[in-house]
This record gives structure tokens, sequence and C-alpha cells, in this order.
């Protein structure tokens, strides 16, 4: 049993599947309606408007109607689509118990506690049939799906079959239609009720469910007696053809399964039984340890199953739909029905080989795999008997099939032409030949296996739960592994170079090494795989049929009615099994896929015909090109003018740029047309552009650096009536006209300006005519020193209308399409595009002839190969040169052809090339890259230490240079250059190492001041700058690493002190604040720190009258060899705890078991003892500190399985 999804809510007493969508309706004991899609497995609606427990509900077979029945006693017909009840049907005296509509006419049946069935008219909303006869609740009546009948199952212990064809027979007006919504007129002497065929009595209890077949004449029942019973009817009689016994207790449902001739029932003794129609056998069990099964449902059009229990509901399966099968060439091999057939592609032909063997029991098609081996002519067959067994045949040509072997094992693959790999139950690896017999084992119990695929000759895959193992069988050796969960199925390319690994809901693609190329998430289950010809993976969800290349893009390329399972690929054709096993075959459109993967390989005589073949549309192409940096072939699909233009301006195509700004006519389009068209100096675009947005002061600019002084005139007379006193000011003295300039100041009351000006110009008359007007300050005189204001002197001082030379770089393949042009065709040859018209005169006749004339006397020839004056210049035309080699393209498209220079990698793209170290990668700023190198290689989770860090490194790699005024400044990377090239080069990042030094004394000064927050300040400091040291050579490497563990005591000593000193007031913690002080003195300080600790530790504990430990204390401190006083002072305490031995206050703490300390907790962790540790500082940590953040370095997350610190400079490390 195969559970597909479940859910976690309050009792479900009615179930009902959407029939064609993925839904599935719940009502709950609570009172409200849950619907579900299951495939997504979200929770789409609540519907909640019952009082009380909702016992049915039920979706229509074609309306978006659902029916729902409770215990308020009401019949609630609702509207999925307008998420709300549309009526409700009133008329019971008791609870409703179920509910169903009719399979063509617009009825509901509904069975309640009220001892009656109703039928419904549901269009009318009115009640037309109400069938009495039981004499207790009536637990179930259902519709035949096909026949004129009712099946109603009541707690009287009797069945009751009604026919209604009278009612059939009213309801159906004379011309044969149905009457919808109108009420019949009533006859006399005449009954529209239906009537009771048969009275089914043999259940010694209640019946709580009665079901029909869907084909034969069939009833199941269920009852309180524990029992499932089967009835056959026909016109005249029903009779009992057996008994299903096995549940413990009330049978609460039962259905007949839609497609096999099984019955499966539920109970409340917590179990779900499948039985086998014929022999009354149970053959499947499911069972919860907790939950009572109330109701079951079946989906008409699949294998689906649904069953409600106390705490929520489940959908599942009675066994897989994925057919087994194994491809090879043209022939698929694969079994359905017990039955081991082939299917050929070419002729669509499907052939039977032979039937396979089961023994007895087993009723379900066991068979997990197939896998073929060509070599051998033979099949290897995985299945679930026995709890996992495989078979052997070989396929001879001329006889019957023979059945070679059968042996257990839960996985079995070939690994060569004549052996294969089968996986045990006590996960061994046996490797079989032919024959049977066992040739190699292979002991990988440690790898946890759940499953064998093959990887090519001699190599397996292993895979767990969460990896997946490339491993040489010959060599018993794992080559590679990654990490993945839930590896359901492998497909490996066509040449073996790729392999797509799926998963639940995921497709990881990877090299043959297991190096993880892509990988794509759904958010519905992956169903199959395959790979195409061409190398694309062609994939099927519930719903989609959909592509993934190896760069990770993906799309879909047909939807799905049914889930398929996807066994080849040829062109344009997909072969397939449905969910019953069944061939089929499906046309698709490879277009898109193909296009896009022609693209990714570069392949650009694919993408040009299809371009002009296929009928490639939409935004998602478009969308994609753009992405992928190909805005010039994306333009050819645009039909929208808005789309184009912004990709006209991307590939800098200003003539159709131009042309949509012209059908666009919008300002901002001009805008960005104009600012394109100034970048290429395209002088015509740029004017008209400006003076579509009547932009005056950037036209005048443009008029003024391109020397196009005659224009200004015009844009004067333009601009008199438009413009500002500003712009007209600026524009004369542009022209030269200062007569006019003084005029504007006149006009705009400046006239002391005007009067400067005038006098300053030699405008005599103006200047006298302001100063005879009495318009001038008195006093006011021109400067001696004035100077006359010049025009600029234009960067193209012609006058002609030129557009600025460019460098002409040579046109790609896409450059060459024309969007209007549909004469284009593709030499596959030469790789060329030529348009399909006639050479022109312009090239001239004669010189397109090939000149045939003999040599004349006086001609040279130069063919060295066949001249023998040239044989000493040792020229020869059978050189070995490699063709792949870039030269350049000779091509004049223009009178004057650049090849425009490739632009070479910056001195930070090569810095982050050539680095190896986090420091290095920093100085680089390439961050992310040096966050990645640190949590690989010291597990630093916690970056923010690092920033001040970070910047450090990188400003110090950098010299900073003042150049032009009011520029910024330029920055010069500094370069470590031992005999190397720049393209060899790194940083040179500074060895700070020194100044370590200096801060970790000055934190021994600190710890020795007794200036505890301050000490532990620097030392904080110096562990988080030596992740970014470089050094060169293993003794410094070595003392950075000694740097390090001090820093780590000192910490870890200083924190617990400080945590000691903010309890020492309070008596309640005065055991606490003991083991504090003598946790301190087994850090592993400097030696006069470590006395410290100990004096310290011996007067506490003394004063504390805890003599034993501080005897202990003080005799450590003579090993040290203290100053005399302070050694006198030992010895008293020595001679006065020698006289009672005895600790007042207990304390954790035992000097002779050796021990670390938690860094977390401050606990101590004895020898022997479960501990874990910080990658970077290796502090020790408590197993359940695990993943916390070190408290020590602040970096590293603890437990993290890492390499280690990563310093040593690559100079120096081999």
């Amino acid at each position: 049993m195969l559970v597909k999804y479940e859910a976690k809510c309050v009792r479900v007493k009615g179930l009902s599947f959407h029939p064609s969508r993925s839904w599935l309706l719940t009502s709950l004991s609570s009172g409200s309606i849950q619907l579900w899609d299951y495939q997504k497995q979200v929770l789409i609606e609540k519907y909640e408007e019952h009082e009380g427990p909702v016992r049915c509900v039920q979706f229509h077979m074609n309306q978006p109607l659902f029916v729902s029945g409770g215990d308020d006693m009401k019949i609630k017909v609702w509207n999925y689509k307008q998420k709300r009840c549309i009526f409700t049907l009133l008329d019971h005296q008791d609870y409703i118990r179920t509910c169903f509509f009719h399979h063509e006419s617009p009825w509901i049946l509904s069975a309640s506690d009220d001892g009656t069935v109703r039928i419904w008219n549901w269009q009318a909303r009115s009640c037309i049939s109400v069938l009495s006869g039981h004499t207790h609740y009536v637990m179930c009546a259902q519709f035949h799906p096909s026949s004129d009948l009712i099946a109603s199952g009541s707690l009287d212990n009797t069945i009751r079959v009604w026919d209604m064809t009278a009612l059939i027979r009213k309801s159906v007006l004379p011309s044969g239609r149905m009457e919808l919504g109108r009420r019949p007129k009533p006859e006399l002497f005449s009954s529209r009720d239906p009537t009771i065929k048969f009275i089914l009595e043999g259940h010694e209890r209640g019946v709580n469910w009665v079901a029909f077949h869907l084909s034969q004449p069939l009833i199941a029942s269920a009852s309180d007696d524990r029992t499932v019973r089967l009835w056959r009817y026909d016109d005249y009689r029903a009779i009992e053809l057996g008994v299903y016994r096995g549940h413990f207790n009330n049978v609460s449902c039962v259905v007949f399964h839609p497609i096999r001739d099984l019955i499966i029932s539920n109970s409340e003794d917590k179990h779900i039984r499948v039985w086998d129609l014929p022999s009354r056998v149970c053959v499947k069990l499911y069972r919860t340890e907790n939950d009572r099964f109330w109701i079951l449902s079946v989906h008409k059009g699949s294998n689906l199953l649904a069953a409600g229990h106390e705490s929520g509901m489940l959908v599942f399966k009675l066994q897989r739909e994925r057919t087994p099968f194994s491809v090879h060439q043209n022939n698929i091999y694969y079994v359905n029905d017990r039955v081991l057939r082939v299917f050929n592609i070419e002729e669509t032909k499907d052939t039977p080989i032979m039937s396979l063997k089961r023994p007895a029991g087993v009723t379900f098609d066991s068979v997990l795999d197939i896998h073929y081996n060509p070599a051998e002519n033979a099949l290897l067959l995985t299945s679930r008997i026995e709890d996992g067994s495989y078979e052997l045949y070989t396929l001879p040509k001329k006889s019957e099939p023979t059945s070679a072997y059968r042996a257990l094992g839960r996985s079995a693959v070939w690994v060569a032409r004549n052996k294969f790999a089968v996986l045990t139950e006590n996960k061994t690896i046996l490797i079989v030949d032919l024959k049977n017999e066992i040739t190699k084992k292979i002991d990988v119990s440690v790898m946890a296996i759940t499953s064998l695929s093959y990887a090519g000759i001699g190599t397996l895959l292993l895979i767990t739960d969460n990896e997946v193992f490339l491993f040489d069988v010959q060599q018993k050796q794992t080559l590679a592994e990654c990490s993945l969960s839930g590896v359901r199925r492998v497909v490996w390319s066509s040449d073996s170079s790729h392999v797509a690994m799926l998963t639940k809901f995921s497709i990881v693609i990877s090299s043959k090494k297991l190096e993880q190329l892509c990988t794509v998430q759904e958010t519905t289950r992956v169903k199959s795989a395959t790979w195409d010809s061409a190398g694309v993976l062609l994939y099927t969800t519930a719903c989609h049929i959909k592509y993934l290349l190896l760069n990770g893009d993906s799309g879909i390329i047909r939807t799905l009615d049914i889930p398929i399972y996807i066994t080849a690929v040829r062109d344009d054709k997909v072969y397939c099994f449905d969910n019953e096993s069944r061939p089929r075959v499906l046309e698709i459109d490879p277009s898109e896929y193909k296009f896009k993967f022609a693209l990714v390989t570069k392949n650009y005589d694919e993408v040009l015909y299809m371009v002009r073949t296929s009928n490639l549309i939409g935004q998602s192409i478009i969308f994609y090109l753009q992405q992928k940096g190909y805005p010039e072939l994306a333009l050819h699909f645009v039909k929208d003018e808005k789309a184009k233009f912004p990709l006209a301006l991307q590939c800098n195509n200003l003539q159709v740029a131009l042309n949509c700004a012209k059908k666009l006519n919008d300002p901002n389009c001009w805008e960005l047309l104009a600012e394109c068209a100034l970048k290429q100096g395209n002088c015509s675009i740029v004017e008209l552009a400006y003076q579509q947005t009547k932009n005056f002061e950037r036209l005048l600019l443009f008029y003024i650096f391109t020397g196009n002084i005659a224009k200004l005139p015009q844009l004067k007379k333009q601009a008199t009536y438009t413009r500002g006193a500003s712009f007209l000011y600026t524009l004369n003295l542009f022209l030269g006209d200062y007569k006019g300039c003084v005029q504007v100041l006149e006009e705009n009351n400046q006239h002391a300006l005007a009067y400067l000006m005038a006098t300053t110009y030699g405008l005599e008359d103006d200047s006298d005519r302001i100063k005879q007007r009495l318009l001038v300050p008195p006093g006011f005189e021109c400067p001696s020193d004035a100077q006359l204001l010049l025009p600029p002197t234009p960067a193209n001082p012609s006058s002609s209308q030129e557009d600025w030379p460019l460098l002409s770089k040579t046109k790609t393949i896409f450059d060459m399409i024309d969007p209007n042009d549909s004469k284009i065709t593709l030499n596959s040859d030469k790789n060329t595009i030529f348009a399909e018209e006639e050479i022109g005169i312009g090239w001239g006749e004669k010189d397109l002839e090939l000149d045939t004339k003999k040599p004349s006397d006086h001609d040279v020839n130069i063919d060295a190969t066949d001249n023998e004056e040239y044989k000493g210049w040792d020229v020869a035309d059978d050189i070995d040169v490699p063709g792949d080699l870039d030269i350049g393209i000779d091509i004049m498209l223009a009178d004057k052809t650049f090849i425009l220079p490739a632009t070479g990698p910056t001195s930070f793209e090569l810095w982050s090339q050539n680095s190896v170290l986090p420091a290095e990668f920093v100085a680089a700023g390439n961050f992310e890259t040096a966050m990645q190198l640190l949590n690989t290689t010291i597990g630093v989770v916690n970056f923010k230490p690092l920033r001040e860090h970070f910047l450090q490194t990188l400003l110090s790699c950098h010299t900073s240079h003042v150049g032009i005024p009011e520029l910024p400044s330029m920055l010069t990377p500094i370069h470590y250059v031992v005999g190397a090239t720049r393209k060899e080069g790194r940083p040179y990042v500074p060895n700070r190492f020194p100044l370590l030094v200096e801060n970790l004394n000055e934190g021994y000064r600190l710890t020795t001041k007794g200036d505890f927050s301050a000490a532990l300040a620097t030392f904080k400091t110096t562990i988080h700058s030596l992740p970014l040291l470089i050094v060169d050579s293993k003794a410094e490497e070595n003392e950075v690493l000694k740097m390090l563990a001090d820093c780590r005591e000192y910490i870890l000593g200083l924190q617990m002190e400080m945590e000691r000193q903010s309890i020492a007031e309070d008596p309640s913690q005065a055991a606490r604040a003991c083991e504090l002080t003598a946790y301190f003195t087994n850090c592993n300080l400097q030696p006069g720190h470590s006395l410290l600790t100990l004096r310290v530790a011996a007067t506490r504990f003394y004063r504390l009258k805890n003599y034993k430990s501080a005897f202990s204390f003080a005799k450590r401190m003579l090993e040290f060899g203290p100053p005399p006083e302070q050694a006198q002072q030992a010895r008293k305490i020595m001679a006065a705890c020698q006289k009672n031995l005895v600790d007042d206050i207990p304390v954790n703490y035992n000097e002779f078991n050796p021990f670390t300390i938690c860094a977390s907790t401050f606990t101590p962790i004895y020898k022997g003892s479960p501990s874990i540790a910080c990658p970077y500082c290796s502090a020790t940590y408590l197993p359940e500190c695990e993943g916390q953040n070190c408290n020590i370095c602040e970096l590293s997350s603890v437990g993290k399985k890492c390499s280690g610190l990563c310093i040593l400079s690559q100079d120096h490390m081999f």
C-alpha cells in the first residue's frame, strides 16, 4: 500500500474525489468541509455552514457542485466556484448519514436516522420520493452506477434493493427528454415511488455500508457483525455469495476496486483490508496505531483510494502504477498483468513473450525493476516476492523463453556482460554469474544501502537515504559520492556521460563523477524521466511533460490528462505507459527545447534554421533570449513595438529603435533613443530625438560639441518664446551675438552687467545709452583687465553633419538577420548567410571572371611546390596547423574596418582566478567566495565579527592616487609577484602576524592588570584576525595555531571568571562560584597567570572551608616555583588544611579525572565522555550544543565537519 498523501485534522466522516481534478472533499465531525489538492498537498478551501458534524459529502460528476449532509438534518448543495452554499434541502427528521448524486438525473439520494431514504430533485429543490420500510437507522443508500436500482443498508440488519423504474419513467417527457426542474402532473391509481425488489438478510447485526459493483451484478455490505458479505442479484432473486471474515471490530465501510477484482474494507479495529474477490482471501493489510477508520472512497478514473480516520485522512494506492521496463534500441521490455511483453517502437507492435509464474497468494504485480542484457539476451527482474527477490530469464531467439533462476535479493543490476550484482538483506553485495553462482562478496553494511543502480561496466551506484556513491566493484572502493536525499530512480544518458537522479519532488543532473550540474524542484511528484538523443532530459509530473537542459533551464512541453511514465523519445513522439500499463504514443512539439539546446551548445546553424522554420513565439522565448545574451535574436520574434524598442536598444540596433520610437511617439522612448545614439555618435538620430522632446538645452550643447554652429540661429528662433533668459544669453554668447547678450541683460534689469558687457565688447552706442539713462550705479567703471568671453572651439569644426567614426566590430551570425527579410537561407557547409538575389553589376563582371589565359614569359611563377628554385627555402604546404585557432575575421564590411579588441580581465578577476586562500579572495573583492571558503574550511557561519577585518584586508592591498581635480581617486592594486606574470599574479596581503603578537602581549598585560573585559576584547580581536592571515612557512603556521590555542584558553578562562564575578554576591550561588574558580585553574595559561589562578583558588576555597580542595590548589602552586612570599603562603594553607581535609561545600570538580570544559555551559567533560568541538578554535562542547554558534570565537558552527584553517601561502603549500 503506497500512501500518496496524508492530512491531519479531526475525525473524517465523509470523502469524495473530484472526477477530473486532483481534489478531495472531506467532511469533519467538527462541522466543517475541507477541499484538498492531494497532488500539491495543500488545503484549498474550507466551508463552514453546518451546525454539528458533517457525515457525508460528494462531488457532482459534471457540474461545479457538491452535496453535504450532517447532524443538523440539513442537506446543502454547494457551488465550489462561487465558494458558497446555493440552497438547503429540509425534510429529514434526524441525522443524515449519506448523500449521493445520480449519474444522469438531477437527483440526490439521502439516507437518515429517521428510517427513510429520500430522493430529491436538486434543480426543483424539492423531495420527489420517500422510501420507507427500514425499521431502524438507515446508515447508507446508493444509486446503482448504471441501472435503475437503489441499495440501502440499515441497523435493522437488512439490505433493501429498490427498483426506481417507475420514477424514471414518470420523470421522462413524452419526447424522451428528462424533466429538469419541472414537477410532473400527478396520476391517479399509480405510484411514482421506487418499489422494493429484494430484501437481503444474513447479517447478524446492523449494516453500516452497501456498495454496487461498477459492471457486475454484485453488492458488497459491511456490518457491525465484523464481516463483509458479497451478494449477487438478477431480475428475480438475490443470493449471498460469500462472507469475508478477518476484522476484529465493526466494519465501517466497503468499496469495490474500480479496475481489479478486489474489495476494500475498513473497520473500527484500525485496519484496512484488501480482499481478493473470487478467493475471499485478504491479500493486503494496512494498520494504524491509534485511529479507527470510518469511511472509504475510490476514484473512478484511477487506482487512487482515500480513507478517513479519527485524526485525518490518507490518499493511497494498492500498488505502484509505474510499469517496470527496460529499453534497448527500439525494444521496450515490460511486465503487465504477470506477462512479460516487448513493445517495438518502429513497428508500434506489442508482443507477449512469456507468463511469469507467481507463488500462491501473490495477487498484485510485484515486479519492481527490469534490466536487459543485450550481450546475453537475458532479463533480470527484481520483485517484492518474499520481501525482495530477483529472477533471471534467458530469451532464446528460436525457442520458448526459459526461466533460469530465482533467489532472494533486495536489488539486482547487471555489472558486466555475464555478471550481475545483488544487494542482500544483510547489506552485502553479491557478484553472481549467469549460473547463479556467487563469485564475489562485498561487505557494504556501513553504508546503509537501500538500492543499486548500473553505472557502467564494473561500477555501481550505491543509493542510501542521504547519499549516492559511485563504487568500483573490482577495486572495492568508492570513486565518488554526492549528498542527495531520497533518490528513487536513476536514469543515464545514452552516452553514459550524465546521470539524472530522481527524488520525490526534484531532479538532479550530475556528471559521471557525480558532480552536480543542475537541480530542478517541482511542486508535484516527479513520475519518470528519459534522455533524448541530443542529451536533453524529458521528465513527467502528474500533469505535465517537461524538459531540463544541462545548464538548468527547464520548461513545459505539453500538459497531460492522466499521469504517464515516459520510456523513450524519438523526434516528436514520446513512448510511454499509462497508469494501467498500456503502451501509448504521444506527439509533442520539441521546437522550444531543441532551440534552447542549440543556443546553449552554440549550434548556430540549427538556431538559424529553427528561426525560419519553427513557430517559436511567446514572451517566454523572448525573455529567455534576453537572459542568455541574445537580444538581436529575440528582436526577430517580437511584434509588439513596446517590447521591440528596449530589445533594439539592448542590441544597439538604432534603425529598428528609431522606427519603433516614431510609432510609439513617447517622450521617454525618445530620451532613451537619444542616449543610446549619442553613445554611438549617430548625430542625425540624436538631433531628431532632442527635437522631438524639445530638449533645447541638450540640443545646444550637442550643436556646440559637433561644430554645427550653422543651426544655432534656427534654434534661437525656436527658443525665443519658450526658453528663459539664461538659455537665450548662453545661446547668444555661443553665436557671438554680443549685442543680443546686452539686450537680454537689459530686459532682465541687469543694467550693470549689460554696461560691463557693452563696454568690454566695444559696443559704445549701447554703453553710452545705458550710462545716459542713469541705469548704472554711481562710480561704476569697467575693470581695466576685463577679457572677452569667447565661445569654445567645437570638437568637430566641420559644418557638415557627420556621424562620429567608430571602430567596426565583426558581426555575429545573428546580427546578419533582418527581422523584415524572409529571403534568408543557410549554407550549412560554410556557416554563412546568403541573400537569394542576383549579384549586382557594381561588383564588375570582369572582376568576377576567372583569368584563364596562359602566363607570359615575363610572369614570375611563385608556386614553391612546382619551381625547383625554391627548394632551399624549405617551403611546404603540408604543415600541421590546429584547426581551432582564432585568427580573426578578415571581412571588409565598410571602408574602414577594425577588429574590436576583446576586453581583458581586470586585476581583481585575475586575483580571483589565481587565489586559493580566504585572505586573497577578500583582497580581490570576492567576498562571497571568501565566505564560502571560510565556511568550508573552519565552519564560519557568523561573519559579522569579520566585517572590519574584511575591509582592512581589502584596503591594505590597494594604493590611492589623486588624478585630475574633482575626479575620483584612482585605486591601484598591489600585486604579489615573485617571478610571475600579471596573469599569474595574486594580491599582496601584508603580513600582520607581528601586529597580532603585539595584540596578544597586550592581552597578557591586561589580564595581569585585572582588566578582564578589555583583555577579553583584545583576545577576541586577535582570534578574529587569524583566518585572514597568509604565512610563508610551516613554522609560521604552527605559531599561528599556537596563538589560536592561547586565545581560546584565555577567552574561556576570562569568560568563566567574569561569570563568577557576576554571581559572587549571591549566597545561593556559592557552589557554582567555587566550581568556576576551580575550572579557571584548569585553563592552559601562561605560567604567571596559572600561578595567579591557583593562588586565588586556594585563598577562596580556604575561606569557604573547602580545605581538601584548598590543599590541592596550594600544592599545585608550589609546583610552579613561586616567589618566597607566595610559597610561604601556600605552605601555611597546606598546614592549616591538613588538620581537616574535608570540603564543606560540595562542588562538581574532580582533579584526578582529566577533563575539558564545555565552552557553553562551563561544566566539565570528563575523559571518555562524548563531546564535540568547534571546527575553528577547537573549543570543546557537550553533544547537545551541536549547531550552536561557538561561544569562544563567535564565528563557527559547533560540531561542523571541516578541513581546518587554511593560511599557508600556495608558494609554500607543497
